[in-house]
């Protein structure tokens, strides 16, 4: 029965969230091609992410760097202490 419940609310929480997405996402653009809300400016230029993805990249390998030799050690001296 809880299997049940767990799974309903799952589903309940995807649901909600695409419908909410599909809301917030539903804004028409201008029909003279500026800002919906009237700022001015030409076309919009997308921001460029190459060197933030890099930084995050470089720290989640660092990071599982870190966690790998940590279990390594852990591992080591379990085997240690039980010879």
């Amino acid at each position: 029965m809880k299997t049940i419940f767990k799974r309903g609310i799952l589903l309940s929480a995807i649901l909600l969230s695409i419908f909410i997405t599909s809301v917030v996402l539903a804004d028409s653009p201008s029909p003279t091609g500026g800002s919906p809300t009237g700022g001015g400016g030409g076309t919009p230029v997308g921001a460029p992410i190459d060197g933030g993805l890099s930084i995050l990249l470089a720290m989640g390998a660092a990071y599982g760097g870190k966690k790998l030799y940590q279990a390594r050690k852990e591992k080591k001296e379990a085997d240690g202490l039980m010879s």
